[in-house]
């Protein structure tokens, strides 16, 4: 198992409410001691982790998160904030009730503008899968890669449920080649990390990846 890749795709996460500023920054020092691709932080630390790690640490944020049904103006309007902000990757939540309701177009549409916003900067499109029926998920992976975005991203962590195999198995077999895989929620062991990748993820939302790795 090579643990230095698994590192260098893991997005450092910590998005919980109680996350205070000091926290943060101990997130970002270990993710520049580990290498990791990111941090993946909410938007009010943005700009203060951007400032306390630097260049060389790439922030990523959330966007609509973690329910997905704001407005699309409130959406870009972050999404603009975030990257004024220092933010390099924005991590965004599909307004899952206009997929259900089959309004394939508005999804679409929304994930368009926020990839406009986000311009040469990263978007991964949150589809919270364990939400989706199968049919749904492929939708998406459909939509997605039409959209013009960068990653599918299985799961905010917030929900009912997180990554699973199957989930991304079913991304692989369906996402465009312009489409990269986030496995993201639950994801707690090095062997389960290693199991995703191979899967065809290649990056992993995870907080709990480098503290395996400190502990030895």
């Amino acid at each position: 198992m090579d643990t230095t890749k698994i590192l260098a795709a893991c997005d450092h996460t910590l998005l919980l409410q109680t996350a205070t500023l000091e926290e943060i920054k101990a997130l970002c020092d270990d993710a520049l001691k580990y290498k990791t691709a990111s941090v993946c932080i909410p938007p009010c630390y943005v700009k203060e982790a951007h400032e306390y790690a630097g260049p060389e640490l790439n922030i990523c944020t959330v966007i609509g998160f973690p329910n997905g049904n704001m407005t699309t103006a409130a959406k870009v309007f972050e999404t603009k904030e975030a990257i004024e902000n220092g933010a390099s990757e924005i991590d965004m939540v599909i307004n899952v009730g206009r997929l259900k309701a089959g309004d394939d177009k508005a999804v679409l549409d929304e994930i368009k503008q926020i990839k406009a916003a986000c311009g040469e900067h990263i978007l991964k499109v949150i589809i919270e899968t364990c939400l989706l029926t199968e049919e749904e998920k492929i939708r998406m992976c459909e939509i997605v890669t039409e959209s013009g975005a960068d990653f599918i991203k299985t799961s905010t962590g917030f929900s009912t449920g997180g990554a699973t195999f199957e989930d991304v198995k079913l991304m692989a077999e369906h996402v465009g080649k312009n489409v990269k895989i986030k496995a993201a929620g639950g994801i707690s062991s090095l062997e389960d990390a290693q199991k995703f990748m191979e899967l065809g993820a290649s990056r992993l939302g995870t907080s709990r990846i480098v503290k395996i790795v400190k502990q030895g």
